[in-house]
């Protein structure tokens, strides 16, 4: 949900007195012309410095933004929790607003993984983009598809595992009279594929490396930093820069997003069927649902709160049968209050026109905005269909009269589909405020 500046404060002020407002924290900012249109998106570290940089005299002169600031009318930022998770959020909002002025991010390239595939008798470590689904540890997505490639060739090194894409199976004979390649000869692989390595012993590898991966990476910096002193020292330099570059490669491992929450959708295609099918059954639904509507609620620089509602039909995006609303009756920025807004006049509509109601309405967030959608229900005196929210911190789904959360695997088909209705309702409201002075409100 987007941070806000209060309305009475921010519908008077210039973009430059106003990003004085932003939060000197991390966060992704949104650069707009008079008409209200994006103009560019970036992401900061520091929210206030890196966009109040835009309205000095050095940004109004630098040849790469002073087109760019001349056109500038309004600024928002949405708040991340880190820099990694900005830079995150800045490539999924350029994705889907594609401003003007941003050049990079655009296409469809995707934020890479390190991949490994652990229930091979010999586990291959890969760099993908197109990760696995089953029978892998991921470790991503990476910022920086450079970092990560140096810090696997760092990572070989130390603990010698396989790269290539051979399937070795320790009951077939010919592997002992395999040529291991040249990766061996210069110390960089143990050669699974000519058994110079038991399956126990190349796992303690492995084991080694996810250690690493899963943050317990201090010590080894600790003696490769020592090791650096002491090359330094000796006057060997070059070996100190590598050490030096090494050490730096490993310490920003980092700087990455988490797989289970962090999930891009161009990586993951979701099953619609095997979804639905799972919904039934977590749910304990009579029949399997065919069409799901999901609401969210969105309020950028606290000038307007605005809300949407997309409709999937077979676990599908149907795009005819989205909505988007300007909240009309709440002051401020109040999610539950905008949610009972938005639920009333769905529902007040669907009612009066007699039409079919969806077989599930997801709201994103926890159990206050669960109840929020039930309030709705009630005063309008009309029973809900089936009715759930998903909270994303811990991907919890939460139903009316059961105090305790229903808790899906990560790799769930149902959890991942309830997730796609919610990042697709969240994305919608934020272009709702990308466009909100260009086109008119759809109800």
């Amino acid at each position: 949900m987007a941070a806000a500046i209060p309305p009475a404060e921010s519908g008077a002020l210039s973009p430059a007195e106003k990003v004085k407002q932003f939060p000197a924290a991390p966060g992704v900012y949104l650069m707009k012309d008079a008409q209200g249109v994006v103009l560019y998106i970036g992401k900061a570290k520091n929210l206030r410095n890196r966009a109040g940089h835009y309205f000095t005299k050095a940004g109004a002169e630098d040849k790469r933004t002073a087109d760019l600031v001349k056109l500038i009318a309004d600024v928002d930022f949405v708040p991340a929790d880190s820099e990694v998770d900005a830079l995150l959020l800045e490539a999924r909002l350029v994705k889907d607003v594609r401003p003007r002025f941003n050049v990079d991010l655009k296409d469809d390239k995707t934020f890479p993984y390190l991949q490994i595939r652990i229930r091979e008798e010999f586990p291959r470590v890969e760099f993908t983009r197109t990760p696995r689904r089953h029978g892998v540890r991921l470790y991503g997505p990476f910022t920086s598809a450079r970092t990560l490639r140096r810090a696997m060739q760092v990572l070989q090194r130390l603990f010698q595992f396989r790269t290539c894409s051979l399937d070795i199976r320790s009951d077939d004979e010919r592997w002992r009279w395999f040529r291991p390649c040249l990766l061996h000869s210069i110390r960089q692989c143990t050669a699974p594929c000519n058994f110079r390595v038991t399956r126990e012993e190349y796992r303690k590898q492995i084991r080694k490396l996810r250690l690493v991966m899963e943050g317990k990476k201090h010590r080894l910096i600790a003696e490769m930093e020592k090791e650096m002193q002491e090359a330094s020292t000796a006057l060997l330099f070059e070996k100190a820069a590598r050490l030096r570059d090494d050490v730096e490669a490993l310490k920003k491992l980092g700087q990455r997003g988490d797989a289970a929450r962090d999930v891009q959708p161009e990586v993951f295609p979701i099953d619609p069927k095997k979804g639905l099918l799972g919904l039934r059954k977590v749910l304990g639904l009579e029949k399997t649902p065919r069409t799901i509507e999901g609401v969210d609620v969105a309020h950028l620089g606290g000038t307007e709160t605005v809300a949407s509602l997309v409709h999937f039909i077979d676990g599908l995006p149907f795009k005819p049968g989205y909505r988007r609303y300007r909240i009309q009756s709440v002051r401020g920025v109040d999610d539950f209050a905008s949610i009972r807004e938005v639920v009333t006049r769905r529902f007040r509509r669907l009612s009066r026109k007699e039409e079919t109601y969806p077989d599930i309405l997801l709201i994103d967030g926890g159990k206050g905005q669960l109840s929020a959608a039930l309030d709705a229900f009630q005063v309008l005196g009309l029973e809900p269909p089936t009715l759930i929210s998903l909270a994303k911190r811990e991907e919890e789904i939460y139903r009316p009269g059961n105090s305790e959360p229903l808790r899906l695997s990560r790799h769930s088909a149902a959890l991942r589909l309830l997730q796609y209705v919610r990042d697709e309702a969240h994305r919608f409201a934020q272009h709702y405020h990308h466009i909100l002075r260009r086109k008119k409100l759809e109800e």
